[in-house]
C-alpha cells in the first residue's frame, strides 16, 4: 500500500494527518521462558527508554515484509514474523526528532533460544540502541525505565 494510500485511510480513521504516517512493524520475539526481547534506546536529551524491536516500513512495503526484514536487521534471527496480534495509533517524536503519527503493528515470534546478533543495525541503531535485555512479564510490569508499549506485558498474557 502507498503512503498516499495510508493517508487516506487515515482520514477515515481519526489519525492525526498534518503529521506524517509512520508505518512500522513491531516485533514481540519471546523465548522458550516466555521473556521479550526489548532494546534500550538512550537518546541525548531524553530520558533511556525501552522498545521492542521492529522500525518503520520501506514505502510499498508490506506491514509482514517490513517485520521479517527489522526482525533480520535488528536481531539477526531469520524467522516468520507471525500473526499480527495488535495495531496502536500513537503520537511520538522519532529519535531523529520529527513528530509523527505512527501506525504501527505488532508481530509475535517465538524464537528457539535467547541468543541474538546485533551485527545488522545501522551507525544510528548502533548509537542509540546501547542495551537488549530479555524481560520477564513481572519485569515488564514494573520496569524502572519506560518500556513502549505500556500495554506489552498485557498484549503477551492475552497471546496465552
Amino acid at each position: 500500500m502507498s503512503l498516499n494510500a495510508d493517508l487516506n485511510t487515515g482520514l477515515n480513521t481519526g489519525l492525526n494527518t498534518p503529521l506524517r504516517l509512520r508505518r512500522a512493524a513491531r516485533l514481540i520475539v519471546l523465548d522458550p521462558e516466555g521473556r521479550a526481547l526489548m532494546f534500550r534506546y538512550d537518546v541525548p536529551g531524553r530520558p533511556p527508554f525501552w522498545v521492542t524491536a521492529g522500525g518503520e516500513c520501506e514505502p510499498d512495503e508490506s506491514f509482514a515484509d517490513a517485520a521479517r526484514r527489522e526482525l533480520l536487521e535488528e536481531t539477526g534471527i531469520i524467522a516468520d514474523p507471525g500473526p499480527q496480534i495488535a495495531q496502536m495509533t500513537p503520537e511520538f517524536i522519532t529519535v531523529e526528532g520529527e513528530p509523527v503519527q505512527a501506525d504501527e503493528r505488532f508481530f509475535l515470534v517465538h524464537v528457539a533460544e535467547a541468543r541474538i546478533d546485533t551485527g545488522g543495525h545501522t551507525a544510528l541503531e548502533q548509537a542509540l540502541m546501547t542495551q537488549h535485555h530479555w524481560f520477564t512479564l513481572e519485569e515488564l510490569d514494573d520496569w524502572h525505565e519506560p518500556v513502549f508499549p505500556v500495554e506489552l506485558a498485557d498484549m503477551i498474557r492475552s497471546q496465552g
